[in-house]
């Protein structure tokens, strides 16, 4: 059963950087095919897809964030990261991650396993 959890600051200073980690369990963050992604929800508002890295190594980034955000993994831990620079209030949101698999019988990719997610509030 794989398993997914947000871990760190629950809250950041506007201009820093916001810093989470994800920790899975029950399954490698190596396993081909599988794509690992941040997703976030001001309150509020709708969920924000922020950005992927692969089983590889390899990242992609939702455009509006890309120039500040920046995804990472530790293998060796299991886990992956996500960094956010230069924050503002507006950055205030639940932040999750989950584990993106394509569907060959559909030919999309969905995110299929979640965590409970962590609250970051950016204030001063």
């Amino acid at each position: 059963q794989v398993q997914l959890q947000e871990s760190g600051p629950g809250l950041v200073k506007p201009s820093q950087t916001l810093s989470l980690t994800c920790t899975v369990s029950g399954g490698s963050i190596t396993t081909n095919y599988y794509y690992w992604s941040w997703i976030r929800q001001p309150p509020g508002k709708g969920l924000e897809w922020m950005g992927v890295i692969g089983y590889s190594g390899n990242t992609n980034y939702s455009p509006s964030l890309q120039s500040r955000t920046s995804i990472s993994r530790d293998t060796s831990k299991n886990l992956f990261t996500l960094q956010l620079s230069s924050v503002t209030p507006e950055d205030t949101a639940v932040y999750y991650c989950a584990r993106m698999d394509y569907s060959v019988s559909y030919y999309l990719w969905y995110l299929a396993v979640w965590g409970q997610g962590t609250l970051v509030t950016v204030s001063s």
